[in-house]
């Protein structure tokens, strides 16, 4: 990283991944290295840590495990990589925004969340981006056709949740004093905004919006392609299933019935972290 400025992604990057608008992925130099250090700051913090960990152990007893229990028990087939990019999508909403979209449903318009599609749509608009010659795809954005239409609205879809993200947000920093727990990386970075502004001319919905767009993608994205690969290469070989099993089971020190345990034990399981890895 500290050699970065020596590669830089350049003007043809950003504009094929113009939706991530001046987040992570799309910069460089110093706004790059800008964004690494707060956000790399913002995971390691402790308070982080401990909000993770919590947040990814309920969605797994209240969403994952009652889901695959159900299909497993009535022989019902399952597409493992649209039920992890849920739950990594859920995940990550509440790690970056605060915003439980599964327990949300019934008090915002669903509406406002976007869809699995959205982010399928984008990432196949900005694949054809690579493949297509430019003129053909700007064609296709300003005539508001093909691809380029699909991400013309899943651009909006995320623009609209955002905003609405940042919006309930706000008035909920208004109404409730503030908390000693972490609370989401949206309220870090609105904190972060504040600061910014004091001598600089910035938009802070823009920075906002930009910089929990790219963050949302990469949680989304890399954490269900990881588990849905690394569970069918379990399928396929159940030597190495068993092997992680009791692994667990003798390093974690478990019990039948007892499925808990601390994200700190799990720099014991050497062998899960080469299977993974």
């Amino acid at each position: 990283s500290k050699n970065f400025s020596n590669y830089p992604k350049g003007p043809e990057f950003k504009k094929i991944f113009d939706i991530l608008g001046d987040g992570i992925v799309n910069s460089d130099s110093e706004l790059w290295e800008f964004h690494r250090k707060t956000t790399m700051s913002l995971i390691n913090n402790a308070k982080f840590q401990n909000f993770l960990e919590r947040t990814s152990w309920l969605k797994v007893e209240k969403m994952l495990v009652p889901v695959l229990d159900h299909v497993s028990e009535l022989g019902l087939q399952v597409d493992l990589q649209e039920l992890f990019q849920r739950f990594s999508f859920e995940v990550i909403s509440i790690l970056a925004l605060g915003y439980d979209p599964s327990g949300q449903l019934g008090i915002d318009s669903p509406e406002v969340i976007p869809s699995q599609n959205a982010f399928c749509d984008a990432e196949e608009a900005i694949l054809f981006r690579h493949i297509l010659p430019e003129s053909c795809w700007k064609l296709q954005r300003w005539l508001q056709f093909g691809k380029e239409k699909q991400l013309s609205k899943a651009a909006q879809s995320f623009d609209n949740f955002l905003a609405h993200c940042i919006s309930l947000k706000r008035r909920q920093k208004l109404l409730l004093e503030e908390e000693e727990d972490f609370d989401c990386l949206l309220t870090a970075f609105m904190e972060l905004c504040k600061e910014m502004k004091r001598g600089n001319n910035i938009d802070p919905d823009k920075f906002l919006k930009d910089t929990l767009l790219s963050l949302m993608f990469a949680g989304r994205d890399t954490t269900s392609a990881t588990l849905t690969w690394f569970f069918w290469l379990l399928a396929r070989n159940p030597l190495v299933e068993t092997k992680i099993r009791e692994e667990m089971r003798t390093k974690l020190h478990l019990v039948f019935d007892e499925s808990f345990f601390d994200a700190k034990e799990l720099s014991s399981l050497v062998y899960l972290h080469g299977a993974l890895c």
